[in-house]
């Protein structure tokens, strides 16, 4: 068993190594060139469009579902430890290279979206289906590689949105309650039970409650951190921009870091955070009641800005404020030093404990709703049942085992997620350029309503 964690763990460094970063940012920079720019053009439209209400047009969910599907799936640990995490190695510059990649993420999120309703199918049931697997088959007429996409999907959902969040929801809570973890496993297991056996609108309906109050809550409780820091707050802006262009001394327990090590760490944590161009987040984008790709493309590239811009900022800045990045932790726990520090007694324990677990129980949802589409496009829709029992059984089981070995699994499966997708992206990216070019068209003239 050693040995293979070993292999996984070799493996990982090699497929994240920088060649793949540099593919996935690549990405980003090439589909902002080519569409003129469009996540700045049309960023105050795309988040108009997200409250909308999409009346025509075929779909399982709304705009608003499909992006809390999708922002359920990505806001997530990588929000709270993810940051703190690169913070902790690359020092504080890591975040303004976090935000770099989103706003270069943002193009390709919305390429993604655009591609996913473009070739979305309807299955026998008449549910939706779409995703990478179909746009890699149908756009490029290469089903082998589509094929791989959902096998490594499903594969990947297991681990990274399944085993492991169901593990941090149980370490989180073992530690702060007298509670055995089978106990924290069973009702978990029950609670995600009652939730994907109603399916995709089930699963709407529940994260479009239940994402935007956690994420207000945890934006609460740093915003009141960062107010009450305002004196430091323009130090802490400081030491981000400075310190991202010119490394970091070592300070306190904070062993130091080279601009290199700052760029590595704020890249691959905030592709972590927000998965624009891993191929996951299109498969619910599929799922969005619209008669025009381009709307539910647009929606799809504000859950990038989102989750990094604004979600993984407020942990950026809660650190930099109360300056305990320099106290040699890393992770849930540097996060929650933070925490502790900004707020007055047990508030920052719990903020952060609750956030960490109820982050990860969406997360569990909405790739859920991912694994499932892999495996159905790999084995018809017969069989989706035994896949969702089979996925509330490994919450169980994720929640009571220790899972070194399933995370470096999961990061192989994620890197090879992520290069079928970019293939099918770069492929079809002048497509993508023409149909865009003609909705925009559509809209000025007044043949496409902005607002349906």
């Amino acid at each position: 068993m050693n040995a293979i964690n070993q292999f996984l763990a070799d493996l990982s460094s090699i497929l994240w190594g920088p060649w793949l970063l540099v593919l996935l940012v690549g990405t980003g920079i090439w589909l902002t060139i080519l569409l003129k720019g469009i996540q700045f053009r049309l960023l105050p439209y795309a988040l108009r469009l997200t409250f909308s209400r999409e009346r025509t047009g075929k779909g399982d969910v709304s705009h608003f579902g499909a992006l809390m599907i999708s922002l359920a799936a990505t806001i997530g640990v990588g929000n709270i430890a993810g940051v703190a995490t690169a913070v902790a190695a690359g020092g504080p510059g890591a975040v303004v290279w976090m935000w770099v990649t989103a706003l270069f993420g943002m193009a390709t999120k919305y390429a993604e979206g655009f591609l996913a309703v473009r070739y979305r199918q309807v299955n026998p049931k008449g549910e939706i289906c779409g995703g990478p697997m179909y746009y890699i088959e149908t756009g490029l007429g290469w089903k082998w590689l589509g094929v791989c996409f959902a096998l490594f999907g499903a594969l990947a959902a297991f681990g990274i949105g399944n085993m492991v969040q169901a593990n941090t929801i149980s370490v989180a809570l073992a530690d702060m309650l007298p509670v055995d973890k089978v106990w924290i496993g069973l009702a978990l297991a029950g609670l995600t039970g009652l939730v994907i056996l109603g399916g995709i609108r089930r699963i709407a309906d529940v994260v479009s409650f239940f994402v935007p109050i956690m994420v207000l809550v945890y934006f609460g409780g740093s915003l009141f951190i960062i107010l009450t820091h305002l004196e430091e707050l323009p130090a802490g802006l400081v030491v981000l921009f400075e310190q991202a262009m010119s490394g970091t001394a070592a300070s306190g327990g904070f062993a130091g870091a080279t601009v290199a090590q700052a760029i590595q760490w704020g890249v691959a944590r905030g592709l972590f955070s927000n998965e624009a161009g891993l191929g996951s987040a299109p498969i619910a984008a599929a799922a969005a009641k619209t008669n025009q790709p381009a709307k539910q493309a647009l929606v799809s590239m504000t859950g990038t800005f989102l989750d990094t811009i604004i979600v993984c900022s407020l942990t950026g800045l809660v650190l930099s404020t109360t300056g305990v990045w320099t106290s040699g932790e890393t992770g849930v726990a540097l996060t929650l030093q933070a925490f502790n520090a900004g707020l007055p007694g047990q508030w920052g324990q719990w903020i952060v404990t609750l956030g960490v677990a109820t982050f990860a129980f969406s997360t569990i949802l909405g790739w859920s709703y991912y694994g499932e589409k892999c495996f159905e496009y790999l084995t018809g829709e017969g069989y989706i049942r035994y896949y969702r029992v089979a996925w509330i059984i490994f919450v169980f089981v994720g929640a009571v085992v220790k899972l070194e070995l399933v995370w470096n699994f999961s990061d192989v499966m994620n890197a090879l997620m992520a290069i079928p997708n970019l293939i099918g992206l770069i492929g079809l990216s002048f497509l993508l350029r023409r149909e865009t070019k003609a909705f925009e068209k559509g809209v000025r003239e007044g043949t496409i309503h902005r607002f349906d």
